[in-house]
């Protein structure tokens, strides 16, 4: 019973955090008993049937979580396109019939042996788990209640976010909500699962993106990274560390201030507003799983080859910047393996082969063979890093001689972050071990990919983002190898260690680089503390090596270098904090939203059908109307309907517009006589105008925001008046 204790606190307390922020209690068990009957059970099921090996109970249910999201995602699709989202509900009923009715299955309702974990084992990764909750309440949850006007306080992103599980929701293929008729090229995968949780409990789409739907991912990837990290690095005690490594990892930055560019980013600081981000982080953990297990020993297994294909197709829609990493890391390791063993890799090329053909399919089908904004710009985002830094505008670029220096200060700043993958060399026949080679590939691929590339909304750091659990494994195995290899005590680790991080907050302290720099401050200050840390290492380490000669000098300095490197992030937030800032700038206070949009939203949603298309002078977001931000989706948001002309920055059609330097958001709408079409309804209507929007466009409602610019009062002379709350008027155009 004592071994439950851990995980039933843990619900106990996410139960009263949700609470706390506005879920009711019967959300929560609606959602909860969908997570576990419809996903992780079945899923369980499957895992044991096709992937047998010993692993605790938590391992088996995040497995079950993550097959039955795949699973579910590609039922979902069937079930919407022909019209009866409710039928994948098939798959789960139709595992349970089949593991109870077909004998051989059904001792899989008990499961094998376990492995002995540790008691503290289940403590740990609930406190990880517990900490995640309190994050997310603090960062996220407390941004504002689920009401309007506090829901506009959250991101641009949110209402795309939802815009998109109201599309998905009721139409496949699905298409874009914001500007109707513009298809949908993007990773939706994560969309159609809450569609089709809203569907099976009824809780709405803004309870499960804002409250419910990433906490179990959160769960889940923390499971799976610790069986992961367990596997690689045959530690329980490792797995944990590369747990709280792969949160808290970051480029360490030795400056004062709130300027969170080096260390803000990772699951912990991005899954809420990327939930693409974080499904895609947690279905790729088993890939790289099942693929470890096909490289070492297991290739001619045919169940972990089939539930590898699942869940390469699931993380192919999922989010775009895992697939091309895989693909690095395996290219590594067919090389390595080929070379080393002289003959052909079958297993990693067999895998590079799949992982091929689902990023082919993902680039023509699913994103439309755009290249979705994404261009190769080496360096263009250095030079945010150094606007960030010195506090200048987006408009000014840096000097070649200041882009270079960031440049070297970034990638020492990483250097220092994996130091202790050096310690490998202690045992070198480990540095070309499969998994080793794979996930290295993937670190070096991430922060490749975000250095050769650029993207709006600087999202080419999602590659980078994405990467981190895997360094930060080899990370941690790197430093158990060499500790245990140079017969460390725990004594002398723990001093090298907070000599590690007494170093990281003295340097910062001591040099007093505040960040954004004062104006007409050199930038060459920047390289200071960095230039410190350089001589301060060199000066240990040879102390070290003349007093302690052998692998234990270097076992200590590796040593202190994971404490400045790994847990970087955490050590930033702190230096915020104490210096008068927070882990990230300050966002400026978003202009009060307009009074009844979610009233005259809801209503709307309630009287029309899903097909029908709305017009609405609502473009840009309230407060940026000159120049036009057109990142505003809440009227396709909040009526789970198709909006003639909505905001149009994030279609694929501005997207591939974009060229680095712009803001994607400025960019005027392509359609000029369908704006004007739009715009006519509104500041002159007539009944031509209204004619030409529903005959021409096929707009059936019009959604008004009576505080706009210019909007006619003589609306309802043309047009039918339906419904009226606050600054908001809801019209019939027939």
């Amino acid at each position: 019973m004592s071994s439950w204790l851990p995980a039933a606190l843990t619900i106990g307390f996410v139960v009263a955090v949700l609470s706390r922020y506005g879920v009711s209690l019967s959300d929560t068990a609606c959602y909860g008993a969908y997570v576990v009957l419809c996903l992780a059970l079945p899923g369980l099921l499957l895992i044991r049937a096709l992937y047998g090996d010993s692993r605790t109970l938590a391992e088996e249910l995040a497995l079950g979580v993550v097959l039955g999201l795949a699973i579910e995602v590609g039922a979902y699709v069937v079930a919407r396109a022909v019209g009866v989202p409710l039928l994948v509900l098939v798959w789960p009923i139709s595992t349970y019939i089949a593991f109870l009715a077909v004998p051989r299955l059904r001792r899989h309702w008990k499961g094998g042996a376990r492995p002995a974990a540790p008691a503290w084992w289940s403590w740990a990764l609930a406190l990880i788990v517990c900490y995640l909750v309190v994050k997310s309440a603090y960062s996220h949850f407390s941004t504002g209640a689920l009401t309007w006007p506090a829901l506009a306080k959250y991101s641009d992103d949110t209402p795309f976010h939802l815009g998109l599980i109201g599309e998905l929701k009721h139409h496949m293929p699905p298409m874009s909500p914001m500007v109707a008729g513009e298809p949908l090229f993007y990773h939706w995968f994560v969309y159609a699962h809450w569609a089709s949780a809203s569907w099976i409990t009824g809780v709405e789409p803004l309870v499960l993106l804002l409250r419910l739907g990433i906490l179990p991912v959160l769960a889940a990837f923390v499971v799976l990274v610790a069986m992961l990290a367990r596997r690689v690095t045959d530690s329980w005690k490792g797995a944990v560390l590369a747990v709280a490594a792969t949160l808290f990892v970051g480029a360490p930055r030795l400056f004062l201030g709130s300027v969170g560019t080096f260390t803000w980013g990772g699951l912990h600081d991005a899954a809420w507003e990327s939930p693409t981000f974080a499904f895609g982080a947690l279905l790729f953990v088993p890939v790289v799983l099942l693929v470890i297990d096909l490289l070492r020993h297991r290739w001619c297994d045919l169940g972990p080859w089939l539930l590898l294909a699942v869940l390469l197709v699931a993380v192919m829609g999922a989010k775009a910047t895992y697939l091309p990493m895989l693909v690095v890391g395996l290219v590594a390791v067919a090389a390595i393996e080929g070379v080393r063993r002289r003959r052909v890799p079958w297993p990693a090329l067999i895998t590079l082969l799949m992982a091929g053909m689902c990023l082919v399919f993902a680039q023509f089908v699913l994103f439309g063979g755009q290249r979705q904004g994404l261009v190769i710009a080496p360096f263009s985002a250095m030079r945010t890093v150094w606007q960030d830094l010195t506090g200048m505008s987006a408009g000014i670029d840096p000097a070649l001689t200041s882009l270079l220096g960031v440049v070297v200060v970034y990638l020492l700043a990483w250097a220092v972050t994996w130091t202790p993958v050096l310690g490998l060399l202690s045992r070198p026949k480990l540095l070309i071990r499969p998994d080793v080679v794979l996930m290295l590939g993937i670190g070096a691929a991430g922060l490749g990919s975000m250095l050769i590339f650029d993207h709006p909304g600087r999202s080419q750091v999602y590659f980078l983002w994405g990467s981190y659990p895997y360094p930060a494994i080899i990370a941690v195995l790197g430093a158990l190898v060499i500790l245990r290899r140079a017969r460390v005590t725990p004594g002398m680790t723990l001093c090298a260690i907070g000599a590690g991080v007494i170093g990281a907050y003295a340097i910062t302290i001591l040099c007093g680089v505040r960040a954004p720099l004062a104006p007409g401050q050199a930038d060459t200050v920047l390289y200071l503390p960095y230039i410190t840390l350089v001589v301060v290492t060199a000066l240990g380490a040879a102390v070290l090596v003349a007093t302690r000669p052998g692998p234990r000098a270097w076992a200590l300095v590796i040593s202190a270098m994971a404490a400045i490197g790994l847990p970087a992030a955490h050590h930033a937030r702190v230096v915020s904090f104490v210096s008068g800032g927070g882990s990230r700038p300050a966002a400026s206070a978003a202009p009060a939203a307009p009074q009844g949009a979610l009233t005259a939203a809801r209503w709307l949603r309630a009287h029309s059908a899903p097909d029908d298309v709305v017009a609405t002078n609502v473009h840009c977001r309230w407060g940026f109307e000159n120049p036009c931000d057109s990142r505003q989706f809440w009227v396709s948001a909040l009526t789970e309907r198709h909006v003639l002309l909505e905001g149009w920055a994030f279609t694929a059609k501005n997207a591939d517009r974009w060229q680095p330097g712009q803001l994607e958001e400025l960019l005027p709408f392509w359609d000029r006589e369908r704006f004007a079409a739009n715009e006519a309804a509104f500041l002159t209507p007539s009944p031509g105008t209204i004619q030409r929007l529903r005959e021409r466009y096929g707009v059936r409602w019009l959604f008004v925001d009576e505080q706009g610019a210019g909007v006619s009062s003589t609306i309802g002379d043309h047009a039918r008046p339906a419904f009226h709350d606050g600054d908001f008027a809801v019209y019939r155009t027939g």
